[in-house]
């Protein structure tokens, strides 16, 4: 509607400016070598007009004669560029349901029409990879590399292909040098999986705090990891050094006041140094959230007792703190029967035998000692030994599908940190072992035997 009447007004404007023009008085007379030209001003305005309308007509069709060869060379590069997106389309979707011919073809394809593009160099690694050309794709990867803006892409399927190839200190290189460009986390938890499977805990420290700075990691997961360095650190230093172990474990603890495995080397430093009532209270203060058998068995060491009933008595007062947990039950069912005192033994694993619980095999094996001692070989014994053989298995640590019968910093599968979690192995035949681990150092498995160190319960998991 404005557009009308704007139009309206503009065209009265100009009908009444060439009215105005027509109605002037005057004449124009040219004079130029042996040409003279004598008109009405309203026929040299025109006259001027058309020249300039000639004139923009003329450069307009000259401009355009000289752009066509631009312009042809213009679509054409778009059309190459839309048939290599539409090979990266193509090629992206072959790598995603596996289909590695189409993806090569279509890498080719837009390699051809889409000479140094990025996602076209990525494409060729992820179908070199899907083919199963590791070297090829090596190449694309290094190619990548060469650019800044997919250096870092680069760098980490170099990484990626090193891991696979087994190539522990290439994988490092790759990830160390992406993790100086940018605090990535996966970069970040390479470098750190490498120190630590190197046993190189200062090191992984440093890492550690990298990571913080640069965003990679949050706070807790800082703490708990630094917990987890320290405790490692310690339990090499235990024997050598137990001032230092001390402090490691006291510091770990500081960080995660749950954390089993430190509160064990720092009761197990206490107790050899004499200080077996501080060595209690580190137990003490772990036990009501994290209670496990390991601990038990050091806060019996720890306790200034004389006699098994004596033992029996401060055992009571630690289960007590959490007197719930089975962990509690069964360490009161042992010192019981040591003492002799099968009723009191029977009536800690009462409430884990009671009819609809399913007691574990820990829980069944006390049991069948507790008839054996009191009453002998017997049917009872022969009874819970069978349910004990079909029974839930207890909680050990496992990481990644390995299972330990002693906490350990790192994954023996994968070298991740902190993998170890306290929990029900995965089928009742699986093997318990903590020999042959690849990715731990020597001088850690040493560190590490079996009894060095104990498990922790579900809350202090690794």
């Amino acid at each position: 509607m404005w557009f009308i009447l704007l139009f309206i007004v503009a065209l009265a404007a100009l009908a009444y400016a060439l009215e105005w023009v027509i109605d002037q008085p005057g004449s124009l007379t040219l004079d130029w070598g042996p040409y003279h030209i004598d008109t009405s001003i309203p026929v040299a305005v025109g006259a001027i007009l058309l020249l300039v309308a000639a004139l923009v007509l003329g450069w307009a069709m000259l401009s355009a004669l000289i752009g066509i060869p631009w312009r042809l060379r213009e679509g054409t590069i778009e059309r190459r560029r839309e048939r290599g997106f539409r090979a990266l389309s193509r090629g992206i979707i072959a790598v995603g349901v596996g289909d590695a011919a189409t993806a090569r073809k279509a890498a080719l394809e837009a390699e051809r029409q889409l000479p140094g593009e990025p996602l076209a160099q990525y494409l060729k690694a992820q179908a070199a990879q899907l083919e199963g050309d590791r070297q090829k794709a090596e190449a694309a990867f290094h190619e990548m590399t060469l650019a800044p803006e997919t250096k870092l892409l680069g760098l980490r399927g170099l990484h990626i292909e090193a891991r696979r190839r087994a190539d522990a200190e290439a994988a490092h290189h790759f990830a160390k040098a992406a993790h100086e460009i940018a605090p990535l986390p996966w970069a970040g938890s390479a470098v750190l999986e490498h120190y630590s499977a190197q046993g190189d805990w200062e090191k992984a420290r440093a890492a550690i705090e990298d990571n913080l700075k640069g965003k990679a990691i949050d706070l807790p997961t800082a703490q708990g990891l630094r917990a987890v360095i320290e405790t490692a650190m310690a339990m090499q230093k235990q024997a050598e050094h137990p001032h230092e172990a001390l402090h490691l474990a006291r510091l770990a603890l500081k960080r995660r006041p749950t954390f089993a495995p430190a509160a064990v080397i720092a009761a197990k430093v206490l107790i050899r140094h004499g200080d077996r009532k501080q060595a209690m209270k580190v137990i003490e203060s772990v036990w009501p959230k994290a209670p496990h058998p390991e601990l038990g068995a050091a806060y019996i060491e720890a306790v200034p007792a004389d006699s098994n009933a004596q033992v029996l008595s401060y055992v009571e007062k630690l289960a007590q703190l959490a007197p719930n947990a089975p962990e509690s039950r069964h360490l009161v069912a042992e010192a019981a029967l040591s003492a002799r005192n099968f009723a009191k033994a029977r009536q800690a694993l009462a409430p884990l035998i009671a009819e609809g619980e399913k007691p574990t095999a820990h829980t069944c094996l006390l049991m069948a000692e507790i008839e054996d001692a009191e009453f002998g070989p017997s049917g009872p014994v022969r009874e819970w030994l069978a349910r004990g053989s079909r029974a839930p298995r207890d909680p050990v640590w496992i990481a990644d599908g390995v299972v330990s019968k002693s906490w350990a910093p790192i994954s023996p599968k994968t070298g991740r940190l902190d993998a170890f979690e306290w929990a029900p192995p995965p089928d009742p035949g699986h093997d318990v072992t903590m020999d042959g681990r690849p990715n731990i150092p020597a001088a850690f498995i040493g560190a590490a035997s079996p009894g060095a160190i104990a498990p922790p319960s579900a809350d202090a998991s690794g």
